[in-house]
């Protein structure tokens, strides 16, 4: 092997530092940029949160008091949630004006309800309507005090049944339009693109009135113009959507938008809550996430 020379050791020295350089730009360059880009992603994708597949999450659990297992108009349930030092909490954020959300859905997701359960001591208390046995989860959705980010709600879910005959109805397939019970007509407008999973999107929504009008004004409802919750049809996880528009903006052309990162393929089941005329509205759709 040869003796390296005075000037290949220049050239090798040189080398070295042109590298070192440019590992060291790749490293730092990106900082600025990326930072900004991320806060744009920020300011438009909700904060993931946990999907009510488990009774227990970040340390906070389902403690089960009273199940429904008989069908009725009004059968009660109560329950607590434990904290990490597995005591009860009675206390949380205000969560859409709420400090805790209740859902309840079947799985042929043809039974829905959102309600807001009574705190008596250290004990939630509703009563749900079941008119039909069959396979339920309910999920109570609430944002812990001690919370680094409020936009990370804390979802824990529980199964229940309810013995009797059942009627199951096949889950719709993938529609663009919907209309409530109470005449309202509800379409989505970037129908029929398909979201893809963990991807941020918007979701728009065109609502009319019984007479065909575009509904541009709607009534504050749990401090926004509408609440959206999502349901993975098979795995029955639960998934928040936000709404963009802030109360006091009249709605384009009636459209309501709503902000949607979804956690996996399959298909969702979306229940779109709003009021107008003194009542809460309910529209439900179907969507393939690809």
């Amino acid at each position: 092997m040869r003796n390296l020379r005075l000037t290949d050791w220049v050239f090798v020295v040189l080398a070295v530092a042109i590298v070192v350089a440019g590992a060291l730009a790749l490293v730092r360059s990106p900082a600025g940029p990326a930072h900004s880009a991320h806060q744009r992603s920020a300011d438009f994708v909700p904060a993931a949160h946990s999907d009510g597949l488990s009774e227990a999450e970040s340390g906070y659990r389902f403690e089960r008091v009273t199940v429904p297992s008989t069908r009725g108009p009004a059968v009660p349930v109560a329950f607590r949630i434990l904290g990490p030092d597995d005591r009860p909490r009675t206390r949380f954020l205000d969560n859409q004006t709420k400090q805790l959300h209740f859902f309840v859905i079947r799985d042929d997701m043809h039974v829905f309800q959102h309600l807001h359960p009574t705190l008596v001591g250290d004990t939630w208390h509703v009563d749900v309507r079941l008119d039909d046995g069959g396979a339920y989860r309910m999920f109570a959705e609430f944002v812990p005090l001690d919370t680094k980010d409020p936009r990370h709600p804390v979802v824990l879910g529980v199964p229940f049944s309810v013995p009797g005959d059942t009627t199951l109805v096949p889950v719709p397939a993938p529609d663009a339009g919907a209309t409530t019970a109470t005449g309202f007509t509800v379409t989505r407008v970037d129908e029929p693109a398909q979201p893809a999973p963990m991807r941020p999107r918007e979701l728009r929504f065109a609502i009319r009135a019984p007479d065909g009008s575009p509904v541009r004004t709607l009534d504050p409802h749990l401090g926004a113009h509408g609440h959206m919750t999502g349901f993975h049809t098979m795995l029955l996880s639960a998934t928040h959507l936000h709404p963009v528009q802030p109360l006091g903006v009249p709605l384009v052309d009636g459209e309501l938008t709503f902000q949607a990162t979804f956690a996996g393929r399959g298909e969702y089941r979306l229940f779109l809550e709003f009021a107008h005329g003194g009542v809460v509205h309910t529209a439900a759709f179907t969507i393939a996430v690809t």
